[in-house]
């Protein structure tokens, strides 16, 4: 399996970043299955970052083998959402920009990835309109809408699909609203499709 992870979703995610460019197609970066850290096992910070980001996305399961998908039938290749984090050195991303250098390391390694519990995507009457939200220490830190989406889940399938043929397993990482911040080792982690808690794990 792959983690596709789309960047620059949500304006206000762009806009606390201080990203002024506009994207005319979905930005993609990709994690490998290393990066996968599930069943509420906890999450070890690296000794390569002392700037740890949490960024709350709803992640999507494909369910079918798919290649140069139209968008009108994009909503029959998943079946099952659930909210994950894609994990931000943020200084070692910061070095790596600074250089011109790709900045996979800081987004890609091992664990970077948490996901929780896959729930059937009919769970939600429009995958477009769902609240999702992450708590750290009993307090609320990021909330998000699906409906701010710059580009919906069935574009994302749609154009992800005409570079990389999708197979079933493989997990689409949508976006991060504003509000990323930082993890401190001992920080418990809560994330929330509606009122539904799907993933808790530590930090460590």
């Amino acid at each position: 399996m792959k983690i596709i992870a789309i960047g620059l979703n949500y304006a206000s995610h762009n806009k606390e970043m201080k990203r002024t460019f506009e994207s005319e197609e979905p930005v993609i970066f990709m994690k490998p299955d290393s990066a996968l850290l599930k069943n509420g096992k906890p999450f070890f910070i690296p000794d390569f970052s002392e700037e740890m980001h949490y960024e709350t996305e709803v992640v999507v399961k494909i369910s079918r083998l798919g290649k140069n998908i139209a968008e009108k039938y994009a909503h029959r290749y998943y079946d099952e959402v659930t909210v994950g984090i894609d994990f931000t050195a943020r200084d070692l991303q910061r070095r790596q920009k600074e250089k011109g250098l790709p900045w996979e390391v800081s987004k890609s390694f091992d664990n970077s990835a948490p996901i929780g519990k896959f729930v059937p995507k009919e769970t939600f009457s429009d995958i477009q309109n769902i609240n999702f939200q992450l708590d750290i220490n009993g307090n609320t830190v990021q909330q998000g809408n699906t409906k701010d989406m710059i580009f919906s889940v069935n574009k994302i399938i749609a154009y992800v699909s005409k570079f990389f043929t999708l197979k079933i397993g493989d997990l689409i990482f949508t976006g991060t609203p504003a509000g990323i911040g930082a993890v401190a080792i001992n920080d418990h982690l809560e994330g929330y499709i509606e009122n539904e808690k799907l993933l808790d794990f530590y930090v460590k």
